[in-house]
């Protein structure tokens, strides 16, 4: 009795018992037979899906994983990671770019059809063409929207009162440079931020170079000399009768001497007259300082009764002594502002 109960039982539950010999053999050929195949094909070379042939195990484009993949899934995957844009960076902004805006065009093709060679765990490189052409022409476009010329100081005037407005840097894209960054991003397909990088361009006038200024109202016949917002000194001058009036306007001192000679204009007043040498009864004194008007000057004279008037030809007459004051303390570039007032 207790004999047919445990062969019932083995008979009831455990069936697979019975062909346990067959099924343990069958398997043992499966396992060969792999072995086999993996001798035959150690890196997953020959494999296909749906007629198609396989990339081996780990291979990757430029990175990108493709093992297990048909040309046309790899293709698709190479194309997606490259077309990811660039990022370029400044203090302010962060601008984004696709490498095809940039003329890149990588050669997928050819890659995978290495990728389809490559062994197991191999990275297959993906070859770019950069069209240099269209990516200079981004560069430049870049520079069009960042660049800004430098602006010098100047002065204006307020209420009779010179005001320096500071200069400004100017600024450019160092093309060249990020032209070299961008071309080598693409060609490896890196992805890390680009910097743009910029220069900065000094402008030619700066706000230290206006150290004196003078303004000369040619109703009130006064010259006033201001160092900076103060008040320097405050001199009577002749200025232009009506038929030769003093110009008005912004300019600057171009030319300083010392016991200059006198030359007539080319002026109907003047016709007739000789060159005077440096000396007494020179009509310009002993300093002359010509402005950027043409014929135009500061100067001292020998008239000092003509001080307060409208009595020149055009010119501001001051008396000697406060020429050569003057003279001392300006330079070559001081701004000189002739105003009515």
């Amino acid at each position: 009795m207790t004999e047919k109960m445990g062969y019932r039982k083995y008979g009831a539950h455990r069936p697979w018992l019975r062909a346990g010999a067959p099924l343990i053999l069958v398997t043992v050929g499966l396992v060969a037979a792999v072995a086999v195949a993996r001798a035959e094909d150690p890196l997953g070379q020959g494999a296909k899906k749906n007629g198609q042939p396989l990339i081996a195990d780990g291979v990757t484009i430029a990175g990108v994983p493709v093992g297990g993949f048909t040309a046309q899934q790899a293709a698709s995957a190479t194309e997606d990671a490259f077309a990811k844009s660039l990022v370029l960076t400044t203090d302010r902004r962060i601008r984004v770019v696709a490498p095809a805006k940039l003329g890149a065009h990588p050669l997928v093709a050819d890659a995978v059809a290495g990728a389809l060679r490559a062994k197991l765990g191999e990275n297959v490189d993906l070859a770019v063409d950069v069209d240099q052409a269209k990516l200079q022409r981004y560069v430049e476009s870049l520079n069009d929207r960042y660049a800004r010329p430098a602006r010098d100081a100047k002065v204006v005037l307020v209420k009779l009162r010179p005001v320096v407005k500071d200069e400004e840097e100017g600024l450019s894209v160092r093309q060249r440079v990020l032209f070299s960054e961008l071309d080598a991003a693409l060609t490896a397909g890196d992805r890390t931020p680009i910097r743009i990088p910029f220069e900065h361009t000094k402008p030619a006038v700066t706000s230290s170079d206006f150290k004196s200024v003078i303004v000369i109202e040619r109703s009130s016949n006064r010259l006033v000399v201001w160092d900076g917002k103060r008040r320097w000194a405050t001199f009577g001058v002749a200025t232009g009768q009506a038929i030769y009036p003093t110009p008005l306007g912004r300019f600057s001192i171009v030319t300083k001497q010392m016991n200059p000679w006198w030359y007539p204009p080319d002026s109907p007043w003047a016709a007739g007259l000789s060159p005077v040498p440096p000396g007494p009864g020179n009509p310009l004194g002993t300093r002359w300082m010509g402005l950027s008007a043409a014929g135009v000057g500061i100067h001292g004279t020998p008239d000092a009764a003509s001080i307060g008037y409208s009595a020149s030809h055009g010119c501001i007459r001051m008396r000697i002594p406060d020429a050569e004051t003057v003279f001392a303390h300006v330079s070559v570039g001081t701004p000189v502002f002739i105003v009515p007032a």
